[in-house]
């Protein structure tokens, strides 16, 4: 048996502005929506001081919120934009996992040092975020990052958030049944330098982790008092910048940093990891697959985005989680990423051609020996992209980066038969081959397959990519 993996662009927005958040609504009936927060640094005018002459003025952190439907009606354009909201940068965004007043409601981060709730009103295809209401965690200071306490999908009271900001700080702040209101019940220095990150254990949540510009990985015990932590880890050499519990799996926890590495924790043994993935790209990112357990997605800054199945290092077989696709689209640093809950097998384009990719970036066999790449040659659409105009050229490299002449692409062109689009919304189309990138070693069509949809940005080309991630096990040809 083989594990077969493919990547495929289904498609790509302009953002205007530098993309650094995406999260797509966990809740039933609301899984088409999907969140972009954006962060643009503005030079203000220059002032003119009572002597003529011109003084600097601080710069400006604007930003922009997006939500979009995900139409399965559609099929060369699903995303759709049904609201945009004018705001401070955001740095950080989560959406509640339940409901709260019978309403989606989302958590937004902001440059002006502040936590912002919205709440989903409407129907789905004609929704808008409403603001709630919106608590400061401090003056001259920049909420970084946020997390709910209702990473189990529990209806359990109290709700809560946690947050990090620019100064070292957390904040715990207590949410009202209403989510009419937002209070700080503890806040505490966490760090020495900027508190990138802050997460609960979504199994006990009087316990909550954060890690900060000054590399160090920090357990806290809210219910003894936050005078000290309750571990203090140095594993990671440079700052730690992503954290999330796994929320199928108690004990599980995994951090990544800007030392390029992926670390995978049992939080009942904080001294050394269970593994420890070297990824070749800051970990800004973390997002465990939202039904199967030990699958990861990580946002990998100059490496672009990874996912990696940990299942055999969470059993304690291997040193490293196996990275079983990667998406490398994007050209700028991956920062915002997340599944799901969406599933495309039902979308008209997969049941046409079901074994089709828009874009196959990566086609990977996994063995009992481990994964490797077919022995077939391939051929890769490489998107490139002029900034910040989102115009782009699009080449034909093979496996190994090499260049296709313009006439063997134009010839697989004209043996097409059917066409599929790649696009960013409000310009040209690239249209390639349907079947372009097929693989000998697809396996048998009627094999079981699960797909899963993936929306990820990066940040100075201010692009939002929508793709699938499609895992099968078939029979190998050989």
């Amino acid at each position: 048996m083989a594990q077969l993996c493919r990547t495929q662009t289904i498609q790509v927005v302009d953002t205007e502005y530098s993309a650094d958040a995406v999260e797509w609504c966990p809740l039933n009936g609301w899984e088409n929506i999907l969140a972009a927060g954006t962060y643009q640094l503005k030079k203000s005018e220059a002032a003119v001081g009572e002597d003529g002459t011109e003084t600097d003025s601080p710069h400006t952190r604007v930003g922009r919120v997006y939500l979009y439907h995900f139409s399965h009606d559609q099929i060369f354009t699903p995303l759709t934009e049904i609201q945009r909201i004018e705001s401070a940068a955001v740095l950080d965004m989560k959406w509640c996992h339940v409901n709260l007043s019978e309403k989606p409601v989302l958590c937004i981060a902001s440059a002006k040092g502040s936590l912002e709730l919205h709440h989903l009103t409407g129907c789905e295809k004609s929704c808008a975020l409403v603001p709630l209401c919106e608590v400061d965690v401090g003056s001259k200071r920049l909420a970084l990052s946020v997390d709910w306490s209702t990473g189990l999908g529990s209806n359990a009271q109290p709700v809560q958030l946690i947050s990090s900001d620019s100064k070292g700080c957390l904040s715990l702040v207590s949410v009202s049944e209403s989510a009419a209101s937002l209070d700080i019940l503890r806040q505490w220095t966490g760090h020495e330098y900027e508190a990138w990150i802050a997460a609960f254990n979504y199994w006990n949540t009087n316990i909550v982790y954060s890690g900060g510009d000054d590399c160090k990985l920090k357990g806290w015990d809210t219910r003894s008092g936050t005078d000290r932590p309750s571990f203090t880890s140095t594993r990671h050499t440079m700052g730690v910048c992503s954290i999330q519990s796994n929320p199928h799996k108690d004990g599980i926890l995994v951090t990544g940093s800007y030392d390029e590495h992926v670390l995978l924790w049992d939080t009942r043994q904080m001294k050394q990891p269970l593994a420890d993935t070297h990824v070749e790209g800051g970990v800004w990112r973390l997002k465990w697959h939202p039904i199967h357990e030990h699958v990861l997605l990580a946002a990998c800054m100059h490496s672009g985005f990874h996912i990696l199945d940990c299942k055999e290092a969470v059993a304690g077989n291997a040193e490293k989680c196996t990275v079983l696709s990667s998406y490398v689209l994007h050209n700028s640093l991956a920062y915002g990423a997340d599944w799901s809950k969406l599933s495309l097998m039902d979308w008209p384009v997969m049941k046409q051609s079901p074994r089709s990719a828009f874009h196959s970036e990566s086609d990977m066999e996994n063995t009992e020996q481990g994964v490797k790449k077919p022995e077939t040659q391939k051929q890769h659409l490489k998107i490139l992209y002029e900034s910040p105009t989102a115009s782009f050229d699009v080449i034909l490299e093979d496996d190994m980066g090499t260049y296709i002449p313009e006439d063997a692409g134009a010839h697989a062109l004209e043996n097409s038969s059917k066409i599929v689009s790649v696009s960013i919304q409000g310009n040209q189309d690239c249209s390639i081959p349907e079947n372009y990138f097929q693989s000998d070693k697809d396996g048998d069509a009627s094999n079981s397959k699960e797909s899963s949809l993936i929306a990820t940005c990066s940040f100075y080309d201010h692009v939002l990519h929508v793709w699938n991630w499609e895992s099968s096990t078939a029979n190998s040809s050989k």
